[in-house]
């Protein structure tokens, strides 16, 4: 989150020579400085720091500051990907050879191409001193540079250097690097772990090193790196120029009649996402519905022509090549679900948890599609992405199945049968979240 921040002052002198750490981070901003671990001397944080962090070109530095700096990899390799989460893990031990005292792993396999590749030429990383503010999220020195986006599984170990595969592992039948969620580690005096098992900034380790939060506010957000969810698509953004907030789950539209899209699109299955009309300044004209992935066009709304299909706030009626009449009309912290069935290509709405058109959830469980609002949509075969279209100044905050519209959680959860997911309203049977572990049910 933007303005979150977790510190601990470390109170105890212990190995200055060996530390690892090791996080997994969803990066949702690219082009800014973010800051993902700080250290720093309390009496100076501009000479006596250790940091890793995000630049504003998109590489990652890790770099020790022993009032000049003494050890410093910045890397060549851009970070840019916006809906999938990063491993990254540092290793650090000065008994090593040059070389090696300072490892860099990202996803499991260790950079070696740096820009800058300064090898540790002092006796101490400034991780676990006594006097030393242990930092996540923000650079306490000053320029603060707060990371955006979500973390989890978040340890320092003291005075032991772990190699990813020790927190991470390769899946046999996808190739996919994926989490260890009990690793075994030797934590040390100032080690701690933190963002596990509900976000918690309570040190799950023995140590009972808790963390403060020093601002913002930390979410029990369901996406993890075993179950990433759909986001709205902060890349897909150059016709449209909307502000994207809260790990890209808020948009605002800074012109009219623009349409941003989802970071996942489907060709198969049966989803459910909700969306909530925040703030209707410039008018009640937010359009929401799918697109063919292939031809969306961000320029106009959804179903000015024939590659989209949309429901309107403003009148209720639906759109594809134009409109006709369909639901009623919605406005201000009214509640869109919104489910569509990849198989037969067809497209429901619900207005605070009423399905329009006189559907029933029911029928929408059994495939029934008399009152959708389209059916046969498109091609067979043909791949679908969640769209939204607003005028200058409209605010509208997507829950794919996090279970918050914004940093406010859902007010009294639905039914939901497929375990993926929590939402508002109750969820169709045999539909899912829009996420990694709902797109392969």
């Amino acid at each position: 989150m933007a303005t979150t921040y977790l510190y601990r002052d470390a109170t105890s002198a212990t190995s200055v020579t060996a530390a690892t750490i090791s996080c997994w981070v969803k990066k949702v901003k690219t082009g800014v400085e973010q800051h993902v671990w700080f250290s720093g001397y309390t009496a100076d944080y501009g000479q006596y720091s250790f940091r890793i962090n995000f630049n504003t070109d998109d590489t990652l530095r890790c770099m020790n500051d022993d009032a000049g700096v003494n050890f410093k990899l910045e890397t060549n390799r851009k970070f840019r990907d916006t809906n999938g989460w990063y491993h990254i893990c540092l290793a650090l031990d000065t008994s090593e050879s040059a070389a090696d005292r300072g490892k860099l792993y990202i996803n499991g396999v260790r950079e070696t191409s740096f820009s800058t590749d300064t090898n540790m030429s002092g006796d101490q990383f400034f991780t676990g001193k006594s006097g030393y503010r242990q930092v996540i999220g923000r650079h306490e020195g000053g320029a603060d540079a707060y990371f955006d986006g979500l973390m989890g599984q978040y340890y320092y170990i003291d005075g032991t250097a772990y190699q990813a595969s020790t927190f991470g592992e390769t899946d046999a039948d996808t190739g996919e690097w994926k989490i260890k969620t009990s690793p075994t580690v030797t934590m040390g005096t100032n080690g701690f772990l933190v963002l596990k098992n509900g976000n918690t900034i309570t040190d799950q380790s023995s140590n009972s090193n808790d963390l403060t939060l020093g601002g913002g506010a930390v979410l029990d957000m369901k996406d993890c790196p075993s179950d990433v969810y759909a986001t709205m698509n902060s890349l897909d953004n150059y016709e449209q120029g909307s502000t994207f907030t809260i790990c890209n789950t808020k948009l605002e539209w800074n012109t009219n009649n623009k349409n941003n899209f989802a970071t996942f699109a489907m060709n198969k299955g049966k989803f459910y996402w909700e969306l909530k009309y925040a703030n209707i300044t410039g008018g009640a004209n937010a359009m929401v519905g799918m697109s063919l992935a292939d031809t969306r066009q961000g320029d106009d709304y959804p179903g000015h022509d024939a590659t989209a299909w949309s429901y309107y706030a403003s009148s209720g009626n639906k759109y594809n090549s134009g409109g006709s009449s369909y639901g009623d009309s919605w406005t201000t912290n009214d509640i869109i679900g919104v489910a569509f069935d990849a198989d037969t290509r067809t497209l429901w709405f619900s207005k605070n948890g009423v399905w329009q058109n006189s559907a029933t959830i029911s029928e929408i469980a059994a495939g029934t599609t008399t009152n959708a609002a389209w059916t046969g949509m498109g091609s067979a075969g043909d791949w679908f992405i969640p769209c939204c279209s607003g005028y200058d100044g409209n605010k509208i905050e997507f829950n794919f199945g996090n279970g918050y519209f914004s940093t406010t959680p859902i007010s009294d959860e639905g039914t939901n049968a497929s375990g993926v997911g929590k939402f508002e309203y109750d969820v169709p049977n045999n539909f899912t979240a829009l996420s990694t572990k709902g797109l392969n049910i």
